[in-house]
């Protein structure tokens, strides 16, 4: 398929962030899962060499050439002190430049610094012994060490991305608890499925405070129903785009809370945050139907619903999320004696459970609960760190992975994606990753993390996306592709845990 989605499926043009409808063509074609526009490639090869020859005849203090993609930024340059804002650094010029170890002050290539000072929007340029340097380095060195930095208990091999990893996240927060998915343009925006991931990876990580802003915001923001919008502004406001509401976004909050609590347990879970898991889990068990099956909805590829292969149903990228978020609300539950709440969130888990055994088992565990069905990234979200280790779950990982698998090593979304064919999407790879590392096969974790770790970008920053020649395809850094990388690496020192099965979760 071109890069152009067709007339079916123009609403799905990537993972995690959907195409606009007709008539927002230049955003669907920029978006952040959207497929690179045609003629992408020869474009950045030839701005590459613009660049390159300018700082040739400048000595670095090139003017941006004017085709220079604004998301071509390796990353982000941020100071030590709150709050934590991050400001790209010019594709022109990041070349020669290099993060500061442990922290977000980048080195330019001319020997000067570049930071953020505390408490400033703007970055400043100083002579490497400003004493402002070694003063931001300090703080983000000692945000590091509050918690810790995973790193699959391999020392310096991954050290640096997990580091790098953290420190992107944590750019990417806005004081008020929101979770951009990333710094440009529509990536700028807070997702809650994004956001759930965020959460968990500082809890993991030994940053609760962090996670429980995220998590707070996204109370905040709940509607009374227990659905979330979208996405939202950075102010807590719903982006009015036409975009629809996404069930899946209730289970992962439901998950997140439950796995923060689980790596957080002391005292009781937050007013705020319990109303938020009441009222997203008493959506899902009533959502069921005499299936056990939630209604379609759109997923992390964020399309229209009617354009799946069962229309009807909902497809895995719901049903997994939704399940670990009914398992996680009756734990919390069990953990909080609102005995009666755990008892109907569990027997909704049980029996979205036994939908999945008939529905999605006997076929595989395809995107859609269909015969031969096109497989997804999505039969991650019935494996660890969401579900107990399955035999045929594993099996249909590893099937999956080899159909969605490129040249490059990288994965596309799906079977069926409807975007760029060549270009790999590091949130899938790390998925897959992921649930490698949370499953005890270590080796395919480690072979999918150094996969990221050699396509990073040339700050040493995990990208959304990856071209057939190796070189960052798309915005970095992504929030979401962070916070499983170091949710891996975390599983790989300790086994992370996994919502409980059976009614009332107990």
């Amino acid at each position: 398929m071109s890069d152009e989605p067709s007339a079916s499926a123009r609403v799905a043009t990537a993972p995690g962030r959907p195409g606009s409808r007709r008539g927002r063509r230049a955003e669907r074609a920029a978006h952040r899962p959207g497929a690179i526009r045609p003629g992408e490639h020869r474009l950045r090869r030839l701005v590459i060499g613009l660049t390159v020859a300018a700082l040739v005849t400048t000595g670095g203090a090139a003017a941006v050439p004017p085709a220079v993609p604004d998301w071509a930024s390796p990353g982000l340059v941020g100071g030590g002190g709150a709050p934590y804002n991050g400001v790209p650094v010019p594709p022109h010029e990041s070349l020669g430049a290099s993060y500061l170890p442990d922290s977000s002050v980048v080195r330019l290539r001319d020997g000067r610094v570049r930071l953020i000072p505390p408490g400033g929007n703007a970055p400043i340029t100083v002579a490497a012994d400003d004493p402002r340097v070694d003063a931001a380095v300090a703080a983000d060195r000692a945000w590091l060490e509050s918690g810790t930095v995973p790193t699959g208990g391999l020392g310096e091999r991954y050290s640096a991305m997990s580091a790098r990893a953290l420190l992107d996240m944590r750019l990417l927060t806005r004081p008020n608890g929101a979770s951009q998915a990333s710094w440009y343009g529509i990536w700028r925006y807070s997702w809650p499925r994004d956001s759930a991931f965020a959460a968990a990876a500082f809890a993991v990580s030994g940053h609760p405070a962090e996670a429980r802003s995220i998590l707070e915001f996204m109370s905040r923001v709940q509607d009374p129903d227990g659905t979330w919008a979208a996405r939202y502004h950075v102010d807590g406001r719903p982006v009015t785009d036409g975009r629809d509401r996404q069930l899946d976004a209730l289970g992962w909050m439901l998950w997140s809370t439950w796995f923060y609590r689980a790596k957080t347990p002391e005292g009781a879970v937050p007013g705020e945050l319990w109303t938020m898991v009441r009222r997203a889990a008493d959506h899902l068990a009533v959502s069921l139907d005499a299936e056990g099956l939630p209604p379609a909805s759109s997923d992390y590829w964020e399309r229209d619903p009617r354009t799946e292969e069962d229309p009807r149903r909902p497809t895995l990228g719901v049903v997994g999320p939704v399940l670990a978020g009914l398992r996680s609300a009756a734990a919390l539950a069990d953990g909080e004696g609102a005995d009666a709440d755990a008892d109907r969130w569990g027997a909704a888990a049980d029996r979205l459970s036994g939908a999945l055994a008939h529905q999605f088992a006997p076929y595989g565990y395809p995107r859609s609960p269909v015969r031969d069905g096109r497989m997804d990234t999505s039969v991650t979200f019935v494996a660890p760190p969401f579900a107990p280790v399955d035999a045929g779950v594993t099996a249909a990982i590893e099937h999956a992975f080899a159909e969605q698998v490129l040249p490059n090593g990288g994965v596309l979304p799906g079977e069926e994606w409807p975007g760029n064919k060549h270009i790999a999407w590091t949130p899938e790879v790390a998925l897959f990753g992921l649930a490698a590392a949370a499953s005890g096969r270590t080796e395919t974790a480690l072979d999918l993390l150094d996969w990221l770790r050699r396509h990073r970008t040339s700050l040493g920053v995990l990208p959304e996306k990856v071209g057939p020649d190796g070189h960052q395809a798309g915005v970095a850094p992504l929030g979401w592709t962070a916070s499983m990388v170091v949710l891996a690496l975390a599983a790989l020192e300790e086994p992370l845990p996994i919502p409980p099965t059976g009614s009332g979760a107990g």
